[in-house]
């Protein structure tokens, strides 16, 4: 793998800078020389990540769901830095819950998050980089983005629909040298459960075999009764992205941690298997001229 020497500093520009994987990659880009947009919600929360690289930080409020505040942050970072050159969209939380019981508020607001949050952030920024003719978007997503798990419909709903605008997008920007990559982390050591987690109150008994274990043990991390440790090293994620950004030629997908790589060939395998399991019942859906044509 080639990776980039350029000594420039690039500005990269991070949604939900002030916890979990967007805190910690804010801070080793920092610390390995580049710039960064740090946004949150409450920017008192990234204020000590800006006190200490004051000439290369710039700490923006943005709110995703907002787009006045997207515009604002994305004209606050191209007026003191002149360019971005990697958007981070880090920004989301998940909603714990069976497709039943959450409400439609919530499923809405999950969406106006994760899904049309991003969305507007990286049409935001993309004008610039298609002037620059360069640019890096990274998308994170999750090994929910990929596998669908029971209790977590929506979050996966949400993830699956940042999987596909990115796959188009990369078809549709890379002859305009922007590069973009989809971050597919398993369960790595942050603050999610306790910070990013929202438990649906809806609860209907008949899933209580399904996903009640699962309900429990996040209430249970809530409650302070239970500490799940997670494998991942949020550090080591964010030297994986970096390393990733840094490369000639990026993944279009950058799965981390060895508990989603095995969640994602497992789905690999049984899609592969189903695939060629109704391969005929498939390919007989055409009309009876074009059958075994294209086999």
């Amino acid at each position: 793998m080639v990776i980039s020497s350029s000594i420039e500093r690039r500005v990269w520009f991070i949604t939900g800078s002030s916890k979990g994987l967007g805190r910690a990659l804010a801070k080793t880009v920092l610390e390995q020389g580049d710039t960064v947009v740090l946004t949150a919600r409450n920017p008192e929360l990234i204020q000590d990540l800006a006190a200490s690289f004051p000439e290369h930080t710039l700490a923006v409020q943005l709110d995703v769901t907002k787009p006045e505040e997207i515009q604002q942050a994305v004209k606050q970072a191209i007026t003191k830095f002149g360019r971005i050159d990697v958007l981070v969209n880090n920004a989301g939380y998940g909603i714990l819950g069976a497709i039943e019981e959450v409400s439609n508020e919530g499923v809405r607001r999950q969406f106006e998050t994760n899904f049309f949050g991003v969305l507007e952030v990286l049409r935001n920024v993309l004008p610039y980089m298609r002037e620059q003719r360069s640019g890096h978007i990274v998308n994170i997503s999750s090994v929910g983005g990929f596998v669908g798990y029971a209790g977590t419909g929506i979050y996966n709903g949400t993830k699956f629909a940042i999987e596909g605008i990115s796959e188009a997008l990369a078809q549709e920007v890379t002859p305009l040298g922007i590069k973009i990559t989809i971050v597919e982390p398993g369960a790595f050591r942050t603050e999610f459960v306790t910070g990013s987690l929202v438990i649906a109150d809806n609860e209907i008994q008949d899933y209580e075999t399904v996903i009640g274990e699962m309900r429990q043990g996040a209430q249970d991390i809530l409650d302070n009764k239970l500490e799940f440790q997670e494998p991942g090293d949020p550090k080591k994620a964010a030297l994986a992205i970096i390393k990733a950004v840094n490369s000639n030629n990026p993944p279009l997908r950058l799965v981390l941690g060895e508990d989603a790589i095995s969640a994602i060939n497992a789905k690999l395998e049984s899609v592969k298997t189903e695939l060629d399991a109704w391969k005929e019942v498939s390919v007989n859906t055409a009309f009876d001229e074009l059958v075994g044509s294209s086999t």
